[in-house]
């Protein structure tokens, strides 16, 4: 049995597609789709039927139905943005496109349509401040939050002209699936003690936590989140680097074991994946230890049975996969693949299921 692998090169211009082997993790090239203005960002829809594609350079996001046979990608439709797209996702009933905008300081909310084509106004489309970076919904689809880093992310992205310093806080929405729009919550944002920098989250599959990568305090903090408000509460952060390493910190993205088992964490400047243990009964976290891995190490993905971890290199152009251990966590190196320029975002779908 095999599994479809989308990375997207935004140097290319293309999303390179693979066959991922269940029982290897070997990958088999499965086609190219040539895709102008960079694309970045990927998120599928909850039935994995759609492929949402933010075009950084060309500023818009499109939309691809999947053909469920072979993987192969058709273009629906596309909307102009504002700003960069650096995050995609879908809410938890397909019918809206989720999207953040890290240099132009925004959040949005675009509709889809029965098809699952993007082409509508969007619902929303709110100035947050610099550094927004991820946007998605909880496991409940009534809440929404969106992280800011702290900085200038040490020289990797640029801001544009006029723009602060990220916000370095968390903005917490009330979300309507019905309408796709936002409302803040009470409190409207959390803002963590130090210059975390929050980046990126993963939810707990069977607690009310979010895991959440801190770009510039080279960290993840665990939170609680209230079911009946909404609201995060901080529980514990944990470095993602060991003790005494002084040089470049900056997480990258994070990913959960889908049993909640073990929780991964990109390093870049120390060019690891940090891997922690996911404490059963609290759901807190406790190293592993750290694998190295290529240069700048900005976008990995699990497998849907987490058994396999891919991992790029930003700056080689390269893909490592891994497999992981299922009584530890730990990874093991299997292959190098050459992927090609900027890869920027790893999804792997069972579409037999």
């Amino acid at each position: 049995m095999a599994f479809q692998m989308y990375v997207s090169l935004q140097g290319d211009h293309r999303i390179v597609r693979y066959l991922m082997d269940t029982e290897s993790g070997a990958l088999t090239p499965n086609g190219i789709v040539d895709i102008s203005g960079g694309p970045a960002p990927l998120a599928f829809n909850p039935a994995h039927t759609s492929l949402y594609v933010g075009r950084r350079d060309s500023l818009q996001l499109s939309s691809y139905s999947i053909d469920q046979s072979n993987g192969d990608l058709v273009h629906t439709g596309d909307v102009d943005l504002g700003g960069e797209p650096c995050y995609v996702s879908t809410d938890h009933t397909g019918r809206h496109v989720l999207s953040a905008y890290y240099q132009a300081g925004y959040c949005a909310v675009h509709p889809i349509d029965d098809e699952g084509a993007v082409g509508g106004t969007a619902t929303e489309w709110l100035e947050t401040g610099s550094g927004a970076h991820c946007f998605m919904t909880d496991p409940s689809n009534r809440y929404a939050y969106l992280p800011h880093i702290a900085n200038g992310s040490g020289g990797l992205a640029r801001l544009p002209e006029g723009r602060q310093e990220g916000l370095n806080t968390v903005h917490q929405y009330q979300f309507n699936a019905d309408t796709g729009h936002l409302s803040p919550n009470d409190p409207p944002e959390i803002k963590p003690k130090d210059l975390d920098g929050p980046r990126h989250y993963r939810f707990h599959p069977k607690k009310d936590l979010m895991y959440m990568s801190n770009e510039q305090g080279g960290s993840v903090t665990v939170y609680s989140l209230d079911p009946d408000k909404g609201t995060l509460t901080a529980c514990q952060t944990i470095s993602t680097l060991p003790q005494g390493y002084s040089g470049r910190r900056l997480c990258s993205q994070i990913q959960m074991h889908p049993e909640g088992k073990y929780l991964y964490v990109g390093n870049r400047g120390h060019d690891s994946i940090a891997s922690f243990l996911i404490n059963e009964e609290s759901g807190m976290l406790t190293s592993i230890g750290w694998t190295p891995v290529g240069p700048v190490p900005r976008a990995f993905g699990l497998d849907p049975t987490g058994n396999f971890l891919y991992v790029t290199s930003l700056e080689a152009g390269s893909m490592i996969s891994f497999r992981v251990d299922q009584r530890s966590g730990a990874l093991s190196r299997l292959e190098i693949y050459e992927v090609g320029s900027l890869p920027m975002w790893v999804l792997i779908a069972d579409l037999a299921n």
